[in-house]
């Protein structure tokens, strides 16, 4: 199948047309992206962005629009001087590699490292269903000119790895703690005053309802003291914060809705299978994951005016490789090119204006902590209104222990 030029050409014209009117970064790397996979009918494209020894996926188009967000260990990075385009066979690389695509049809790929300033920062790849030899050498050029134009838009964007140091995780707790204390502390005041205020009004069912929340939320702020104050005597050592063990999904998601706060649980809907595999993780800081996503998709239905029942939704499944976690809305929405700028520490969206509230802290922590548990989380807009969050975690009885597969 011939390439179609002019679907490159139009794409690099619309990008040129976004740079003129100030629009930079993820926007126009996703039409350059896309333009690419279009000229070369490909399955899919991505650009995977090359960060402190590992990638992670920026951008994803067509079929490969489930790897967003996706984290790439370091292995499989070439970051070297000599990297150069490439072309091959899926089913002749890694397993890890192999078995998600080939399990989703993809049996060849391509790639093209990605330079600024001299320096190898990413790669813009490319997914087919077929194989077709005859085609690599024009797809070359394609996948050439496609990170040529990434590399530009990066230009001055994209700093040295060494000068990007992330916080270590003494630091990463403290910010969770003090982030996830609000709620607990709010609540127990509020239902505090209520007793206090209250209490001749209320009959004996509602005192022992309030009694129950005062016990569960003094019960939280407990283990969130008491790791609090085993972190400030810890090693440091990587990867105390969460620990990773084998353990039953479903559970720990029935336990975590159980817990949101009243107000949260009366507008979920709960969306889950009789059973799950095991997953890989670890259950304590997954309930504070959910709750955060809860918590955002509830705010983000707000924002578009009364809240019914049952409008956010908590859903969950399994496939080969990976159980995943879905909390979705019908709010305002994201914009797909926010969608990897929201998991920045203290972005907020510009939908949201002043009315949602927050510092923009919540969707970072929760990329932090699931990361940490070997698995990733993406946000992505919903057909007919919303968004979708969703968590990937390895299946502990699957092939994969050490990175997700959507």
């Amino acid at each position: 199948m011939p390439i179609d030029y002019q679907r490159l050409v139009d794409g690099l014209s619309q990008v040129a047309a976004l740079v003129d009117g100030g629009v930079v970064g993820l926007a126009a790397i996703d039409v350059v992206v896309a333009a690419a996979r279009g000229a070369t009918r490909a399955a899919g494209s991505t650009f995977t962005e090359y960060r402190d020894g590992g990638g992670r996926v920026v951008v994803a188009c067509g079929d490969m629009s489930w790897t967003l967000g996706q984290p790439i260990a370091g292995d499989l990075v070439d970051t070297s001087d000599t990297a150069r385009a490439w072309a091959g066979r899926v089913d002749a690389m890694p397993v890890p590699v192999a078995e998600p695509l080939l399990s989703r049809g993809v049996v060849a790929m391509a790639g093209c490292p990605v330079r600024t300033r001299q320096r190898v920062v990413g790669a813009v790849h490319l997914y087919f269903g077929e194989v077709d030899e005859e085609l690599w050498p024009e797809a070359e050029t394609v996948l050439r000119v496609a990170a040529g134009a990434v590399g530009q838009l990066l230009s001055g964007e994209v700093g040295p790895a060494d000068a990007r140091t992330e916080e270590d995780d003494r630091t990463l707790f403290l910010a969770m703690a003090g982030h996830e204390l609000r709620t607990p502390v709010t609540v127990v005041k509020g239902y505090a005053s209520m007793l206090s205020d209250r209490w001749d009004s209320l009959d004996e069912l509602d005192r022992r309802a309030a009694a129950r929340v005062l016990t569960q939320r003094a019960d939280e702020l407990a283990r969130l003291v008491d790791r609090l104050l085993g972190a400030s005597v810890g090693d440091g050592t990587a990867g105390w914060l969460v620990r990773t063990v084998p353990f039953d999904p479903l559970e720990t998601l029935l336990r975590a809705a159980a817990q949101l706060p009243a107000e949260l649980r009366r507008v979920v809907r709960l969306e889950l299978p009789n059973s799950l595999p095991p997953a890989l993780g670890d259950p304590v800081t997954l309930g504070s994951v959910v709750t955060e996503l809860v918590t955002n998709a509830v705010r983000a239905t707000q924002a578009r005016g009364d809240l019914p029942s049952s409008s956010v939704e908590l859903l969950a499944g399994a496939d080969a490789h990976t159980v995943f976690i879905r909390v979705c809305d019908r709010g305002e929405g994201i914009d797909p090119t926010d969608a990897e700028h929201a998991f920045e520490r203290f972005w907020r969206s510009r939908r949201a204006g002043e009315s949602r509230g927050g510092v923009g802290l919540g969707l970072y922590l929760v990329r932090r902590l699931v990361e940490r548990q070997n698995g990733w989380v993406s946000l992505r807009p919903r057909e007919g209104g919303g968004a979708i969050a969703e968590v990937r975690l390895p299946r502990a009885d699957g092939p994969l222990r050490t990175s997700g597969e959507a």
